[in-house]
């Protein structure tokens, strides 16, 4: 299987990329920095920008899965993860791409605010507001699309290992409780659903 992750360079995108070489896949990994992945004889590392019609095109073509795992530190108002879904919606249209894309977001996008905990909906507003706001127009961008899309929004991340037991909850549900989450688990999840995807035009909640 080949497998195209956006944002490999770091956290969950290159916990990916570990986790489907480990499987046998063969990865393109796209990232503005590749230099902390480590060279494989079934990867390919492309030093690019999402943002980048070029560099995009160049990832997901030929693929059977892409995995969008894009993060940013800043905490200022962004339009990073909007410019990411246009771009791949006129790429994907380009190419006439027909392959699944998963898309993390985060638990707080969208309608999934509603739901947040006292705690996690404070964090939010406090350093996350604007990426989330901005996070939330790439989810409407891509459910809005032809492309053949899912949704993923994790719980706080964390650094901890593999769990047997995180939760895998579809839509929103009235006393659903999101709370952590390891980055590793979350890429498992991701592996795993490129390959047998479960959830294709639905919104998930990962948490422990």
């Amino acid at each position: 299987m080949n497998i195209a992750i956006i944002g490999a360079g770091a956290g969950i995108g290159l916990e990916c990329v570990h986790q489907a070489l480990e499987k046998g896949y063969k990865v393109t990994a796209l990232s503005t920095n590749t230099n902390h992945i480590t060279d494989h004889p079934n990867l390919i590392k492309i030093n690019g920008s999402a943002t980048s019609p070029t560099d995009l095109k160049k990832a997901i073509e030929g693929n059977d899965a892409v995995l969008i795992t894009v993060g940013t530190k800043n905490k200022k108002a962004t339009t990073l993860f909007s410019d990411i879904a246009k771009t791949l919606i006129n790429v994907t249209d380009e190419l006439n791409f027909s392959s699944p894309i998963l898309v993390i977001t985060g638990f707080g996008a969208g309608e999934s605010k509603n739901y947040l905990s006292f705690f996690m909906r404070t964090v939010i507003s406090l350093f996350l507001k604007d990426q989330y706001i901005n996070k939330t127009e790439m989810e409407e961008l891509i459910t809005k699309s032809n492309l053949k899309w899912e949704i993923i929004r994790p719980g706080m991340l964390t650094n901890g290992g593999a769990t047997s037991s995180y939760k895998v909850i579809s839509g929103l549900q009235k006393g659903m409780n999101v709370g952590k989450i390891s980055r590793f688990d979350v890429a498992n999840f991701l592996v795993d659903e490129a390959e047998n995807q479960k959830f294709l035009y639905q919104y998930i909640a990962l948490t422990n």
